[in-house]
């Protein structure tokens, strides 16, 4: 089995493709010694419980700066009236190279979502 590694792939336009560098699926409900359960992921070692719907997403290898683009959603537990939100923190949290730190919840309150999802572009 052969392995091919390279850094940038470009289009015969001299376009460079982006590739997604992380992504993770995991239940922000379940708290085992302060880490959320993981369903499957790709470059991502830990996801952390900071609290109420607050998540830190720790990569296995880091970015090469904090430059890059974090997309996901989140499903909270009950299918009630509250629609759950996808939100980068922003208090105090920058993404760095290494973590991203995310919230889901409500526009104004924070809360654990069983299903949340995200995906990270450099």
């Amino acid at each position: 089995m052969s392995t091919v590694k390279v850094d940038t792939i470009k289009t015969t336009g001299n376009v460079e493709v982006y590739t997604c560098k992380a992504w993770v699926n995991f239940d922000g409900t379940t708290n085992t010694g302060g880490s959320c359960t993981i369903r499957a992921s790709g470059n991502v070692s830990s996801v952390a419980d900071n609290g109420a719907g607050d998540y830190t997403i720790n990569f296995t290898n880091a970015m090469t700066d904090a430059n890059y683009a974090v997309s996901g959603s989140a499903k909270e537990a009950d299918s009630g009236t509250t629609d759950a939100l996808f939100k980068i923190d922003e208090i105090g949290s920058n993404p760095a190279a290494g973590s991203v730190r995310i919230n889901t919840g409500g526009a104004t309150t924070s809360f654990d979502c069983n299903t949340v999802m995200a995906s990270i572009f450099r």
